[in-house]
């Protein structure tokens, strides 16, 4: 004979908990999105942002290193300082051109300054007016056709090179002083790395 077993009851019916409000299940399902938002939207963002502005720093790069002249406006003050260039202040009309090779590194730089800005600038590069002497066109044919500078008609020319030893750069000067309150001056610096 077979012996049946007692049929043991079932737990007791818990009711749990009870069921969650319609206002509850928003404001949590809101929250939940809210955090996905910022956990992805914000960071998401940050890299658009960054991308665009690492995008244009590179074009505007691009733009300043495929210059095939003279480019206005002052040259940084690294530049400045690697080539010995005491570009005074005030002076108009500044430009720059850089061009560097495995053998020499040149900055030529034009700008137009007073009479005492003349003398800052010359005092800079360890020199005075005297230095300077007439009809002297400092600046080779090499570096006039690369800038686009021309020597040759009206003006009162005057030129110096200062050459110092390296590393220091060489200077070649030339300076129109035409109008002597108001002397252009142009110069190429050349260094070899």
């Amino acid at each position: 004979m077979t012996d049946s077993l007692p049929h043991q009851a079932g737990p007791p019916q818990d009711p749990g908990p009870p069921a969650e409000g319609r206002r509850r299940m928003i404001r949590r399902r809101s929250l939940t999105l809210l955090t996905i938002v910022l956990l992805i939207g914000v960071p998401a963002g940050y890299l658009v942002i960054s991308a665009n502005q690492s995008r244009d720093s590179g074009r505007e790069k691009e733009a300043k290193y495929a210059a095939t002249g003279m480019t206005e406006g002052w040259p940084s003050k690294l530049q400045r300082r690697i080539y010995e260039l005491p570009v005074p202040v005030p002076s108009d009309e500044v430009a720059y051109y850089e061009t560097n090779n495995w053998k020499t590194s040149r900055l030529y730089v034009q700008f137009e300054t007073t009479g005492a800005g003349l003398d800052a600038f010359l005092a800079g590069l360890g020199v005075d007016r005297d230095a300077l002497e007439k009809d002297k066109i400092a600046i080779s044919d090499r570096a006039q056709q690369v800038t686009g500078w021309e020597f040759g008609g009206s003006g009162s020319w005057w030129g110096l090179v200062n050459e110092q030893p390296n590393p220091a750069p060489t200077h070649d000067v030339v300076v129109n002083m035409h109008n002597p309150d108001y002397p252009m001056v142009y110069v190429v610096s050349r260094t070899v790395p």
